[in-house]
């Protein structure tokens, strides 16, 4: 659309007037790493080249004001483009929003979390090591999750409730449910891996991370987030679901042996989201497990947690997790 493109290309201005004004790049470069996952012949390395984290230390106790200004701080992002990005020999340049993916041969790395050395030679003389995730030989399936209200309460399913949660809270109120952390536990079983799909920006990575995995203890696993970014040939991301989508999609090529436990909750479409994956990968789908946050749902959700069940899927949907058998 004419109009469409022309509100992008003014965005476009916009953003890198507001990165040369207020963006000015005083420190060098700096490779954040996210959690990354195995394919049966190479190790998927993930991260961002970025000028700075911004992140300050939440206080349990601190104003709503100290909370928004903190969580606004993550969204200033100072990516970098073309920085050189390398780990074990191979190489790649960080694209224009600063998202690096490096593929290597896998070799004969043990199963579990491997740090990878990646380094940016012509940016800054620092090595950061990157967590690649390979499942073990002995996993009977794998576990996808979604986090909002999910893992994590946000209120998801109301857009003003969410964003007034995640703008005025911080790492340290933040509530990850109990039986979520149990519940993940459970499925993990010391062998299954675990990943998560969530529609919150990259700029919530190091956020999540540690809300999720390091105060909460939910089992760790690669994480798989939208970007939310401005860019040449984007202007706005797809629906949640069709980031959800092909996210699930993503993490079933990269383990093709594994059927896999999708995980959501009933305020955010995943029955359907799910039912579609079903459906695009026959066979892959073993259980669905869903949260039950909105009182009623609608007849399309109805209808999904229907072609699951009726292709011999159990489709539970609990008000909390730990009245499930497993």
């Amino acid at each position: 659309m004419p109009i469409l493109r022309s509100i992008h290309r003014v965005a476009l201005r916009v953003e890198k007037l507001f990165e040369r004004v207020l963006l000015r790049r005083s420190r060098p470069p700096l490779f954040e790493a996210y959690r990354g996952y195995a394919k049966p012949e190479t190790l998927v390395v993930r991260g961002r080249v970025l000028t700075g984290l911004r992140r300050g230390t939440p206080r349990e106790q601190q104003s709503t004001f100290t909370n928004f200004r903190q969580m606004l701080a993550l969204f200033l992002t100072d990516e970098v483009a073309g920085v050189e990005v390398v780990a074990q020999g191979r190489s790649v340049r960080s694209d224009e929003e600063g998202y690096v993916t490096l593929e290597l041969p896998r070799g004969n790395a043990p199963p579990g979390w491997q740090h990878v050395s990646v380094s940016l030679p012509d940016a800054v003389d620092v090595t950061v090591g990157a967590p690649v995730l390979i499942p073990s030989a002995e996993a009977a399936f794998g576990v996808i999750s979604d986090i909002d209200d999910t893992m994590m309460r946000t209120g998801a399913w109301n857009g003003a409730r969410n964003l007034w949660t995640s703008l005025t809270g911080n790492a340290a109120t933040r509530e990850v449910f109990p039986d979520a952390v149990a519940l993940m536990e459970r499925l993990h079983d010391g062998r299954n891996p675990v990943f998560y799909v969530s529609s919150s920006p990259w700029n919530l990575h190091g956020f999540l991370d540690e809300v999720l995995f390091q105060r909460a203890g939910l089992v760790a696993g690669p994480v798989f987030l939208r970007d939310y970014g401005l860019s040449e040939t984007q202007f706005v991301t797809g629906t949640h679901g069709s980031h959800k989508g092909a996210a699930i999609d993503r993490i079933m090529a990269a383990n093709p042996e594994l059927g896999f436990v999708l995980i959501g909750d009933t305020g955010q479409h995943d029955a359907e989201v799910y039912a579609a994956a079903m459906k695009r990968r026959p066979g892959r789908v073993q259980r669905v497990i869903l949260r039950g946050t909105v009182a009623r749902r609608d007849a399309s959700a109805e209808q999904a947690l229907e072609d699951l069940r009726s292709a011999g899927i159990p489709a539970d949907v609990v008000a909390d997790y730990g009245a499930l058998e497993l």
